[in-house]
């Protein structure tokens, strides 16, 4: 299977301290990548140089071998790099299908200007928008939600409403900052098979999260990192059996990996 994003001996230096050391590890098409580690073990500092809010000190991120470190957040993703956030980035005083909607205008047509002038390409994409975005909420099952005001959401349809934005800007690869944080297991489960129809319908995922047991089940493989290293990589099984792993859990105050 070909490789949609490949990471390449990247480091991030804040000053004396480095924050991550020489990782490498690609994540190929169609597959459900997940970074773990203990707290402080580097993963938010990984995503933040994978999807350009931060730009390595050395070392690459190429998306289908063109090369993204270095590029403002926004150009990323267009370029297919699109990441939710652990605080649900929306707005909340609006309805639930206006968000996805909005969220569609990264990969307009029209200028701001023509939608202010309402132009005919400005029409055609309110049109098109309007169309994707019914189909994604229809998707992740907030159809029902469309015109609840996002406010009102409980967090798990919070959660599934950021997904939905991020789906919206057409991404080659989705990256999910713990997805699964603060559900409880009902909705963890909402979540998971959420997860999974996106990666059968084709879609790339890379996920940072804390919830052992939801990583276990969901991910095809695993990065772990710790103080900023990369110390094992492999399938859920692998992983659950390597000894530098089971000693990286047992010496911090995170839960246990399911060992």
């Amino acid at each position: 299977m070909a490789e949609m994003l490949e990471v390449s001996g990247i480091t991030k230096r804040f000053g004396g301290l480095v924050a991550v050391n020489n990782v490498s590890f690609s994540v190929r098409e169609k597959e459900i990548l997940s970074v773990i580690g203990p707290n402080g073990a580097g993963k938010s500092t990984l995503f933040k140089l994978i999807s350009s809010f931060l730009r390595p000190t050395t070392g690459e991120v190429r998306l289908k071998g063109e090369r993204i470190s270095g590029l403002a957040p926004h150009i990323a993703a267009r370029k297919g790099v699109v990441r939710t956030f652990q605080e649900t980035t929306i707005f909340k005083n609006m309805s639930v299908r206006d968000n996805v909607i909005i969220a569609h205008h990264l990969r307009s047509k029209a200028s701001l200007f023509g939608f202010f002038l309402g132009t005919g390409t400005a029409k055609e994409d309110e049109a098109a928008f309007g169309q994707s975005a019914d189909e994604i909420l229809a998707l992740l099952g907030l159809s029902s939600l469309a015109h609840e005001i996002a406010r009102n959401l409980p967090h798990g349809h919070l959660r599934a409403l950021g997904i939905a934005i991020g789906l919206a800007t057409n991404p080659s690869i989705l990256l999910l900052d713990e997805p699964f944080a603060g559900m409880n297991h009902d909705e963890t489960m909402r979540m998971v098979e959420m997860v999974r129809r996106l990666r059968e319908r084709g879609l790339t995922i890379l996920l940072v999260e804390h919830d052992m047991p939801a990583v276990m089940k969901i991910s095809d493989r695993l990065v772990v990192l710790n103080f900023g290293q990369k110390i094992a990589e492999g399938t859920p099984a692998e992983i659950q059996a390597n000894e530098k792993v089971i000693e990286a859990y047992l010496g911090s105050e995170d839960e246990a990996i399911g060992l």
